[in-house]
């Protein structure tokens, strides 16, 4: 996103106030110039356009200027703008919640730059990049770099003190969706412990929150799923090191034969090494133990929700491989009734029509795909050859 450009002004002598607050003199003012202006004039020259100028500069992550200068724009835009905190706080979350991630994080770059080291700042940038990676894996994309950003920032903020235990509560249900329960489990334990501090006041830290933190733990611990070998087994296939994962995954199944999680990850290694009768046996065990056993509630609806369509999904694509297009069919359909608006499995649809040389179905398909998200390539490419 281009921005208009910012220039410095010595501070002109008729506007030196702004109510109660004086520029100095001495610290030449920035200035951001009215979109597609590249120089200013002076009777032009707004208390907002000065205001603006400052706010670029202090959010700035390559700025080189005196820190004198930072400290003196930060500390006079929260004097004129004392409500700024929660202002721009509530306007990243619109943004973000929009899936406008890229000026979400532009807005929570100017709080930064105000507060610097802020627990709260800190944690919206980290759920603002942990919502966009979330969004980009939902469509079917991948988004290691997002994830790597994401967990900068809930490392960051987990390093903070003192540390706010919402970032706990945040970054835990962060490391299940990475299948890191063994972090997981750590940042709910010391939730929970925040809890049992006496000193910790009940608005800070939420009697209902406890409760379903205490609720994964159990679930994680009964389940083994901080059991070292998941994490390295997930890491190595996840990674591509898909052999060496089959051989953690199996050591970890070994141990814990019900859990449907250890399936799941033995019929991803599988399917990516090109066994797809075995991957498909694998993935059937999963959703059988997965439709069976009992699941924490809170399990099931965020780090356990998509398992349904995954599995469907994984299946799905051995199905194909193996030439059942009509079994693969009813797992994608079923996975659709769950989420009807899954890009992923519209678009694997799709594909599915392809390959039975229903190009008209497999049109219609990405066509709702490119409804959802326009920037789809498969989609774009398939219906920009029919053109």
């Amino acid at each position: 996103m281009e921005k208009n450009p910012v220039v410095f002004l010595p501070v002109p002598d008729e506007i030196r106030c702004y109510g109660a607050f004086e520029l100095n003199p001495s610290i030449p003012i920035p200035v951001e110039l009215e979109p597609g202006k590249k120089t200013l004039n002076p009777r032009d020259l707004s208390w907002e356009m000065i205001i603006s100028g400052m706010l670029r500069i202090i959010s700035a992550k390559d700025r080189d200027d005196p820190e004198e200068w930072i400290a003196y724009y930060r500390a006079f835009v929260l004097g004129v703008k004392p409500e700024i905190y929660h202002e721009f706080t509530n306007a990243a979350i619109v943004k973000a919640e929009n899936g406008e991630f890229d000026m979400a994080l532009e807005i929570n770059a100017v709080l930064e730059g105000l507060f610097p080291a802020s627990p709260g700042v800190l944690l919206n940038k980290a759920l603002i990049l942990d919502r966009r990676a979330a969004a980009l894996e939902k469509k079917g994309h991948a988004a290691e770099r997002e994830n790597a950003e994401a967990l900068e920032a809930y490392e960051s903020a987990l390093a903070l003190e003192p540390l706010l235990p919402d970032t706990l509560f945040n970054a835990g249900f962060f490391f299940m969706q990475r299948k890191n329960f063994a972090r997981a489990r750590d940042c709910f334990s010391r939730y929970v412990l925040l809890g049992e501090e006496s000193e910790i006041p009940l608005d800070t830290v939420s009697v209902d929150k406890i409760k379903q933190a205490q609720k994964i733990i159990q679930d994680i611990s009964s389940q083994g799923l901080d059991d070292k070998s998941f994490q390295e087994a997930y890491d190595c296939i996840s990674q591509g090191d898909d052999e060496k994962g089959l051989f953690k995954i199996r050591e970890f199944i070994e141990k814990h034969p019900m859990v449907w999680n250890g399936w799941f990850l033995l019929g991803w290694a599988l399917r990516k090494l090109g066994r797809y009768s075995d991957g498909l046996e694998a993935f059937k065990k999963a959703s059988e133990l997965n439709t069976c056993e009992p699941k924490a509630e809170l399990l099931k609806a965020d780090e356990l929700g998509d398992s349904f369509i995954e599995i469907r999904n994984e299946m799905a694509i051995c199905l194909i491989e193996l030439g059942d297009l009509k079994g693969a069919r009813k797992e994608l359909v079923e996975a659709l009734r769950e989420e009807p608006e899954n890009i992923k499995i519209i678009s694997n649809l799709g594909v599915l029509a392809m390959k039975a040389g229903n190009r008209d179905e497999a049109a219609a398909f990405f066509r709702t795909v490119l409804e959802l998200d326009p920037g789809d390539p498969l989609a774009g490419h398939f219906l920009g050859s029919r053109e």
